[in-house]
This record gives structure tokens, sequence and C-alpha cells, in this order.
């Protein structure tokens, strides 16, 4: 957090000290007239574009953390249910349940949960863990029918943890567009460049607008990326459904 705000500080300053070079040695003359018309209609069509940019990569990048979330949430709250159902089975078979879905949730959060931050491939292992809670949720022929019943409901919720671990497998590699990340970052040195372009006749008023425009594309960018990595940075998302449920 404090990288980010001196990064913004940062920039800030940089625009400042910029607009305070060309008032000193490029200063408006008496005659100069306010460069308006095409310039200033040309200036308005990229500030609305970029704008645009900026809300398309902002909805993005909001969508997949809040998608990464709720698939984190649903596949905890699956495996804690199977944990549960694992009483009404067998006692031996729901005794092997139990061991393998906390087996599974221990390699979820201390083996998975790294890899997913620094942007590894999770590899097949999980996927092996989650095959042998399958096959331990097959209930034998003489179950009685309350056992088959849970058995069933069993089934359906490692469908569920099945289809929450595809989906937080992928926002954990999902990003954004290169193309996107152009135009972000050519868009806003386009639209401070443009702040240059007209005729400010106070250069305190200029500094003003020039560091808050700066601080302000610099700050939505830098959320942005944050934003972008779903399980690493300042709002990454935690392993919380987890812990809260299993003593990992």
């Amino acid at each position: 957090m404090i990288e980010s705000l001196a990064i913004v500080l940062g920039v800030a300053l940089l625009a400042a000290a910029v607009v305070l070079v060309k008032h000193r040695f490029w200063p408006l003359g008496p005659d100069d007239e306010p460069r308006e018309d095409v310039a200033e209609y040309i200036s308005m069509m990229v500030g609305v574009l970029y704008a645009l940019v900026l809300g398309l990569a902002l909805v993005t990048v909001w969508d997949t953390h809040s998608g990464a979330e709720e698939h984190a949430a649903t596949e905890a709250s699956a495996a804690h249910q199977i944990h549960l159902l694992a009483a009404g089975l067998p006692a031996e078979q729901g005794d092997r349940m139990r061991d393998r879905i906390e087996t599974y949730t221990r390699h979820v959060v201390h083996t998975e949960w790294p890899a997913m931050a620094e942007g590894a491939a999770l590899g097949p292992a999980g996927w092996h863990l989650l095959s042998e809670v399958r096959a331990t949720s097959q209930v034998p022929a003489d179950a009685t029918p309350a056992q088959q019943a849970t058995g069933q409901e069993t089934l359906a919720q490692l469908s569920t943890l099945d289809e929450a671990r595809r989906g937080r497998e992928s926002d954990a590699t999902q990003r954004l567009s290169p193309a996107i990340w152009f135009g972000l970052i050519v868009g806003g040195l386009l639209t401070i460049a443009f702040m240059f372009m007209f005729g400010v006749q106070r250069s305190f008023t200029h500094v003003v607008m020039v560091m808050g425009l700066s601080a302000l594309i610099t700050f939505t960018v830098l959320l942005i990326y944050q934003l972008d990595s779903p399980f690493d940075g300042l709002f990454a998302v935690a392993p919380d459904p987890f812990t809260r449920y299993f003593p990992v």
C-alpha cells in the first residue's frame, strides 16, 4: 500500500515539475491565443475514450476478483458439506472420507494457494486427491437407504466442488489482455500530455490540474494492476473459507 501511494505521489510530483519547467522556459506570450476548437475537441475525445478503456479494465478485473472469491467460498462450503455428510456413511467409509477431504483442503491451502499467488501452474495433484474423495464416496451394495441417499448427496456436493475448483483455477490464470494494458498506458500518457497543449495562464492552476489528473490516472491503473491478480497483492483472495471450516 505504501509503495502504491509513493508511486502515485511520485508521478504527480513529476508532472508538476514538467509544468513548472514549461512555464519557466516556454511561457505564454501576450499574443498567444488559446488553442481551442480542434485541439480541445481531440483532447475531449481522447479523455472520453480513455475513460471507456478504464471502465472496461475495472469491470473486467473486478468481475474476475469477485468470481475468485465466490469460487473459493463455494469450494470450501462443498468440502465442508462432504465432511459433514461422512457421518451418514458406514463408519469405516466415513472415516476415510473425512481423512481424504481434510487432506485435499490441506493441499489447497498449503500448496495450491502459494502457487496461485506466484502465478505457477497447480498441476494434477489436487485433481488426484479429489478423485480419491470421489472414489471413497461410492457406497457399498448392502448400504441402507439412508446411506445411499447420503452417498447421492455427497456426489452432488462433489460436483459443486469440482465446478468451483475449475473456476478457481481459471481465475488464477486469467489476466487482462495486453491490448487493454497498452490502451491503459498509452491512453494515460496521451491524456496527461494534452494537459500541456492549452494556454493556462496561471502556473499554479496548471500545476494543480496536472498533478490531480496524473495522480488519479496512476492510482486507477495501480488499482487495476492489483485487482488483475486475484490471489496476489493488496486485495488477494485469502484461503479463509477453507481455514474457517478445517483446522489446516
